[in-house]
């Protein structure tokens, strides 16, 4: 028995009834193109590869690729050996579909990597920590709502789908897990123009939580500025959406 290792963050799906639930909200058809990142010892791996004609699935442990080896046709389970953070989409058909338990330890950088290939992704459905998921989700004004929140959601509409408790894994993490739904937003929904001075901005914003976006927005905006955008500058950068952050990107650029 493979034991998990905690240097990959690596925390076992063993409840088929949690299992059952995440294929069924993920809905896998015969010709999808669909990657696992980090399939583990193939709690999802098994299920997708009963509806799916084949699966690529990312693995950095070589201890589990050798498992996966032995235990799937090699036509069916296309193995991609390496970092989830380093590999290149590009090499794989566009509409992908990519699932996975994320390891909690970098799931912030993989959804921040995933989301700069979104051009080629159909939707993405994600474990994750659910602390994790309650701010992806989060609407302004609400304690979860901040930088990732504001990040995220220009990119993509996403939907927390099942909450999955530590007893469905082995071994049990300290923290209770999510299932999201994340799919990529047209390119005539997304407000922002200059993605990197977006991300600037937001960072600012968010930086001092507890101040007013006039002291914290003082690099990029005057008092003139906040009055022609119609935004309040003794608001908090909580309190505002992601069109009201692309406005301010706009008005900057």
């Amino acid at each position: 028995m493979h034991k998990a290792r905690k240097r990959f963050g690596q925390n076992f799906l063993v409840d088929e009834r949690v299992i059952a639930d995440i294929v069924r909200a993920i809905g896998p058809e015969t010709d999808d193109i669909m990657v696992e990142i980090g399939p583990g010892l193939g709690a999802l791996t098994g299920p997708l590869l009963q509806r799916l004609s084949q699966l690529h699935v990312v693995e950095i442990d070589r201890d589990i690729i050798a498992h996966l080896e032995r235990a799937y046709p090699q036509d069916r389970l296309i193995i991609h050996a390496g970092d989830a953070l380093k590999f290149d989409l590009t090499q794989l058909p566009e509409s992908l579909r990519i699932v996975g338990n994320l390891p909690y330890n970098i799931s912030s950088p993989l959804l921040f990597y995933f989301s700069e290939y979104r051009k080629r992704i159909y939707d993405m459905h994600f474990m994750l920590q659910n602390e994790v998921v309650e701010r992806m989700v989060a609407q302004p004004s609400t304690p979860a709502y901040g930088r990732l929140s504001v990040m995220l959601q220009y990119r993509f509409y996403m939907e927390k789908l099942l909450d999955v408790p530590p007893e469905a894994f082995s071994p049990s993490p300290k923290v209770n897990s999510a299932i999201v739904r994340m799919i990529p937003l047209p390119a005539s929904e997304v407000l922002v123009q200059n993605e990197a001075l977006f991300s600037q901005i937001v960072a600012a914003a968010f930086g001092q939580r507890r101040k007013t976006l006039r002291n914290t927005l003082k690099g990029y905006l005057t008092e003139d500025d906040f009055v022609r955008l119609g935004i309040d500058a003794q608001l908090r950068a909580e309190n505002l959406g992601v069109a009201e952050f692309a406005r301010i990107t706009k008005e900057c650029h």
